[in-house]
């Protein structure tokens, strides 16, 4: 934190505009060094960036920010000059020559963290936004960082705390004749948090959902049209197609976002036994493709008498595909749970399958959603199991395991928003940002 940063901070390659930032103590002198002055502060300058010899590097618009305004907290410049990397990299070079040192992956967010700037779900949320593959998850993104996901946890935390201190008093006078556990009022309030906390768990669900995706791949026997299948979900023709079994060798892959929710596919090889060491490999990637995906279109021909799906791809993440249904006569639709009857040629009962996919990725629609993330589930789903055991406590008049449990509650809620943090975690979570952020 003593330190003074810098980075480069737009993306990699030729732009209109290359930014650079600085943070720390030695912001101004850094600004001096550059610009012969320190900018006023949060208003645009135009001006040359010379490195210690006085010789032009680049010109642009210099902004400075004064601490405690600004996103670290700190003094930060931002100097926006012309998107050539040689030219980036020669101011980053310059830079490199002075006081300050390169910054690590998010330290600029980092230390808006440490400098109370954001807590930590908000900071989550900026490489959730920067990350976003779709509008939905963009917007569940902006959503967290503007603190809405945050005030949420606060909210259940501050009602916890009342539940808690009443119940911690009820403790301190034990030898009271009134039973202050048996108030219905406080039970009552205890379980409206409970449904508070379900509610926060499906909005911050939908929303990892999105963030995360979901990947699936077509398998299947050679020739049922799984190549087809790919491309009349990707609705383009990505995958060769033709009546030859054996045609794809190798895997093919794609992507979609259905409402939200970013798919990726990846199309393989028939599945049999075959003597050419070619298709071989490819029956070999086919099967490691199954393995590491987190659900499977199993892919048959609607023609051809039904055969068993092989009990290595069995499983409540297999969704059984019924193709060729316009040359079976067969109705396309849902024939049961996971089992689709579809033509990937005509593209009936596409839109059902979609709506299968959506339902074994567990994604209902994320127009309310927070970018939600492992951890702040595994913490959410904590407490709740904690405000369910206290819930039965406080029935049972047991008085000291309910205020255990609210305790835990607020252990767990305290460490989304970083309230309780250690510096392992803190360090997992900024090393997956980008740098110059």
């Amino acid at each position: 934190m003593g330190d003074t940063i810098f980075a480069i901070a737009s993306p990699p390659g030729r732009g209109g505009i290359g930014i650079v930032r600085v943070s720390g103590p030695e912001t101004k002198s850094i600004a001096l060094q550059l610009l012969g002055e320190i900018p006023r502060p949060r208003h645009a300058k135009f001006a040359g960036f010379r490195d210690e010899h006085g010789d032009l590097i680049d010109s642009g618009i210099a902004l400075f920010f004064e601490a405690p305004a600004s996103y670290t907290g700190e003094d930060v410049l931002e100097l926006h000059g012309h998107g050539s990397p040689v030219a980036l990299q020669r101011l980053s070079e310059c830079l490199a020559r002075t006081t300050a040192r390169i910054a690590n992956p998010g330290e600029f967010t980092q230390r808006a963290f440490l400098n109370n700037k954001l807590d930590l779900a908000q900071a989550e949320a900026v490489a959730d936004l920067i990350a976003s593959s779709s509008e939905e998850s963009a917007r569940a993104a902006v959503r967290s960082l503007s603190g809405a996901f945050s005030k949420a946890v606060r909210a259940l935390d501050q009602a916890t705390l009342q539940i808690r201190v009443f119940v911690e008093s009820a403790i301190d006078f034990a030898e009271e004749e009134i039973d202050f556990l048996s108030d219905q009022e406080q039970l009552q309030r205890l379980r409206t948090i409970v449904s508070d906390l379900k509610t926060l768990i499906e909005r911050s669900s939908q929303g990892m959902v999105m963030q995360l995706g979901i990947e699936l791949t077509i398998a299947g026997e050679p020739n049922v049209g799984k190549s087809s299948l790919l491309n009349a979900l990707l609705e383009q023709n990505r995958a060769i197609v033709t009546p030859i079994a054996g045609t794809t060798r190798d895997t093919v892959e794609g992507e979609i976002v259905l409402d939200g929710l970013p798919v990726k596919l990846t199309d393989t090889a028939g599945i049999r036994q075959s003597a050419d060491p070619v298709e071989a490999i490819g029956v070999a990637r086919a099967q490691d493709a199954i393995e590491k995906a987190h659900g499977v279109l199993w892919v048959i021909d609607d023609t051809a008498s039904l055969k068993q799906i092989p009990t290595d791809v069995q499983s409540e993440r297999t969704i059984l595909v019924r193709n060729k249904c316009d040359l079976s006569g067969l109705p396309p639709g849902t024939v049961a749970e996971r089992d689709y009857r579809i033509s990937a040629l005509t593209e009936q009962g596409i839109d059902l399958l979609r709506e299968g996919i959506k339902r074994l990725a567990g994604f209902s629609g994320g127009e309310d959603a927070f970018a939600g993330r492992p951890r702040h589930l595994d913490a959410l789903r904590r407490a709740q199991t904690s405000l369910h055991i206290a819930e039965k406590e406080m029935q049972a008049g047991q008085g000291e395991l309910v205020a255990e449990n609210l305790r835990h509650v607020h252990a767990c809620l305290g460490e989304i928003v970083g309230f309780t943090t250690t510096d392992d975690l803190l360090g997992e979570i900024f090393s997956t940002f980008c740098i110059g952020k």
